[in-house]
């Protein structure tokens, strides 16, 4: 897809697969019935990696890179992850707020000429019960990003076997791309 058409998307589907050894996502358009469309992205994220990097591509034969993000530092408990196109271009980036994080899951996104975007799980009980009841931690999470108090695009966790994820983005100039990247890593990271 075309990133012209990539940022006129207003929602995507996000679905895991599970493998083995690595963690891989699919990322489809929507239908106009609301039904999953064309595949639009594929990332990869190896398990047990020290530093944390997970390269997108444009479809699952995985020859051509769309975006990637990666860890600035191997441990860091409030990481930053820098995302970048498929030259290495910065689109943006995004961190997680550690000292927030501890009771609700909490991370900025940059994007250059947009304020600071801030995205905070939508509910403090599902979030604590997560948290403090283990077999609990399968519930579903729904991440609310804002920017000056006005909705940017929210993350939403569906039921399932399989971790599925409606993206839905309200502000018309944040960059898809880091949009994908921040929704995948939610899957990805949030148990780091």
């Amino acid at each position: 897809m075309q990133l012209d058409s990539l940022q006129t998307q207003h929602q995507f589907l996000i679905r895991q697969r599970i493998r083995m050894m690595v963690n891989q996502y699919e990322v489809h358009a929507v239908a106009p019935d609301g039904s999953e469309g064309a595949l639009l992205a594929f990332a990869q994220q190896k398990r047990l990696a020290f530093k944390e990097q997970v390269t997108i591509y444009t479809d699952d034969s995985k020859q051509s890179p769309l975006l990637g993000f990666k860890a600035r530092q191997v441990i860091d408990l409030g990481a930053t992850y820098d995302v970048t196109d498929h030259a290495g271009a910065p689109i943006g980036l995004f961190r997680k707020d550690f000292a927030q994080s501890l009771l609700r899951s909490t991370w900025h996104v940059e994007q250059a000429g947009l304020p600071q975007v801030t995205g905070q799980e939508r509910s403090m009980p599902v979030a604590l019960l997560r948290r403090f009841v283990d077999s609990l931690s399968w519930l579903p999470y729904h991440f609310d990003f804002v920017a000056d108090g006005q909705p940017v695009f929210s993350v939403v966790k569906k039921w399932g076997l399989r971790d599925r994820y409606l993206v839905e983005i309200q502000h018309p100039q944040i960059d898809r791309r880091l949009v994908i990247a921040m929704a995948v890593a939610l899957d990805a990271l949030q148990g780091r």
